[in-house]
């Protein structure tokens, strides 16, 4: 089995180290997505760029939260889903939220159903998610601009989350207590 390297700003490769640089200061350490990452520098800097355009949406750190924990659980990756709990948390984001798309449970608030089951059928049917849920995410207060930026948190947690997938990237130790297996939530 091929093992993955996890950079440090020692070993990545010299056009990844401002990027690597960046996430110490934000985070105070390099998460190993991030040290994964840096071996493409291309990678690390897509996912960081993403990352940034995503935090720069309409929508405000719950909906965000929703958005990348309803692809991250549907694309099954234990690490994203540990590493956006906890940054969720330090947004403010109510933990009843989380924890119901962590179990794969409906959100009891409608508008943030909406844009959960939106984002799980873009994910599920590959971008196909048909007229009727299209409608159904219109009347729910959503607008044209909020498809796209959908669309937008996909791509940066599809870059992620295969990347995690490809790795086996072990999760931070800061995030353990998050841990989260999609074995034990329900489907939804």
């Amino acid at each position: 089995m091929t093992t993955f390297t996890i950079h440090n700003l020692d070993s990545a490769p010299a056009e990844s180290k401002p990027f690597l640089q960046a996430a110490k200061d934000k985070f105070g350490m390099v998460p190993n997505l991030i040290g994964l990452l840096g071996e493409a520098p291309n990678a690390v800097e897509a996912y960081l760029t993403m990352s940034d355009l995503f935090s720069k949406s309409s929508f405000s750190p719950t909906e965000r939260t929703v958005v990348w924990l309803t692809i991250i659980f549907d694309n099954n990756c234990d690490y994203c889903m540990v590493a956006h709990t906890a940054i969720g948390g330090m947004e403010g984001v109510d933990a009843s939220v989380m924890e119901a798309i962590r179990e794969g449970r409906h959100l009891a608030d409608a508008r943030l159903e909406a844009l959960r089951q939106f984002t799980s059928a873009m994910v599920i049917d590959r971008g196909w998610a048909g007229a009727e849920r299209l409608e159904a995410f219109f009347a729910a207060g959503y607008t044209q601009q909020n498809v796209l930026e959908v669309i937008v948190g996909i791509a940066h947690k599809t870059l992620s989350n295969y990347a995690n997938h490809i790795a086996a990237t072990p999760v931070d130790a800061p995030f353990q207590k998050f841990t989260w297996s999609k074995g034990t939530a329900v489907a939804h």
